[in-house]
């Protein structure tokens, strides 16, 4: 019995391990590498919020909560998204806590999907999306969008992909890889075709307290007639440095949480309490420390947009998240080998931009929730690298 992949479902041997996670595993086995590769605050969770769940546990805060998360922690979530979108959801009947947005994202396509049902996806997208949907035995159909148009999601392009079995559309923005994100009047404009079309919108804003626009994030969910057909994903894990806590939550109608709270309660039970308590305290008495945060991410955002461009690399500005999307093409290596080839060389993990998406071939994500001296060393080196592989002198 040397062949035990024949017992795998065909379904999950077709799907693609994480290109991220690739070279995250490649990059742990090596010395001296800086990483620009995974997403994650190089912040430690602030302090009052870890004391609250080590005194959760004092207080012996071990056991279930409800399904859908402590009751105090869903009242949280319908305040501060009511304070962000003016919108107010129930927290009895509107609001589930989950193991992080991931969960979230796995429950609302199981909770939603028929067989050959088809999600939208605007790309560069992150990496989950398209095989949550394959998983959830719908149909991954990307959506393309372009540095040209700061990659926003473009009403024409949309309705070139909407078939008559689309029924989701993944809205990500500020945007994992690109950092770009959708204004009030860009989202109005997807508005005629979402709904003429019947669609349900996923919209995932784990970025949406990291923008450096003018304007504040706008979830879709707030402009007139979306509140009812948009699942709103959020947590904690980038503006408030918990990754690592997986506590993220979903905002939605009462029909479409009682359905992911069913998958939920068979297979997850409940988010950990201690968790939980951390999150709720998050929510309190957080938001200084993530206004720090989001100033310290702006400082390292223009370091990092300026030291590319200074060693010729374009890169459209990024006005969300932590992440820059540099165009690598002056290489001449398609992004696989350019991030190959960085990491044997220089020692500097990067993402490639294909893994995103075909629209993402020629691009490469770098992560700036990096020390300032990791992203001024990382720069330099692949200043030197360019000076060695770039068909253009630098």
């Amino acid at each position: 019995m040397n062949d035990m992949k024949k017992y795998l479902s065909e379904t999950v041997r077709a799907i693609a391990p994480s290109g991220i996670r690739k070279f995250f595993d490649i990059v742990a086995k090596m010395d001296d590498v800086i990483s620009l590769g995974v997403g994650e605050p190089d912040f430690v969770t602030p302090w009052h919020i870890r004391e609250a769940a080590l005194y959760s546990l004092e207080k012996g805060y071990t056991m279930y909560t409800s399904n859908q998360g402590l009751p105090e922690l869903r009242e949280e979530i319908a305040r501060f998204k009511e304070k962000k979108t003016g919108l107010r959801y129930s927290p009895e009947k509107e609001v589930l806590v989950t193991i992080g947005v991931s969960e979230a994202v796995d429950l609302a396509f199981r909770a939603l999907l028929a067989p050959g049902d088809e999600v939208l996806i605007p790309e560069p997208s992150y990496v989950s999306y398209a095989p949550g949907t394959v998983l959830a035995s719908g149909k991954a159909v990307p959506v393309p969008t372009y540095d040209g148009d700061q990659y926003k999601l473009k009403a024409e392009n949309l309705e070139a992909c909407v078939t008559g079995k689309s029924k989701i559309l993944v809205l990500a923005y500020p945007s994992n890889p690109t950092g770009a994100i959708m204004t009030k009047s860009d989202l109005e404009a997807l508005l005629p075709i979402i709904i003429k079309n019947d669609l349900l919108v996923l919209s995932d804003e784990i970025y949406g307290e990291l923008t450096y626009y003018e304007e504040p994030h706008v979830s879709i969910a707030a402009l007139p007639g979306m509140k009812e057909r948009t699942i709103m994903l959020d947590g904690f894990s980038k503006a408030y440095a918990m990754t690592g806590w997986r506590i993220g939550y979903v905002c939605a109608h009462a029909d479409f949480i009682g359905a992911m709270n069913k998958i939920h309660q068979y297979t997850i039970m409940c988010a950990p309490i201690m968790g939980q308590k951390a999150a709720v305290e998050a929510l309190r008495n957080g938001d200084k420390e993530m206004r720090n945060m989001v100033e310290n991410y702006d400082y390292r955002r223009k370091l990092m947009l300026n030291g590319f461009r200074s060693i010729g690399l374009s890169c459209f500005e990024p006005q969300g998240a932590f992440y820059c999307f540099p165009d690598i093409s002056v290489s001449g290596m398609n992004s696989e080998e350019f991030c190959q080839l960085l990491l044997e060389e220089k020692r500097v993990a990067a993402v490639p931009g294909n893994v995103f998406g075909v629209s993402g071939e020629g691009f490469a994500r770098c992560c700036y929730a990096a020390s300032v001296a990791d992203i001024e060393e990382a720069i330099d080196r692949m200043g030197s690298f360019l000076r060695l592989h770039s068909r253009e002198a630098i």
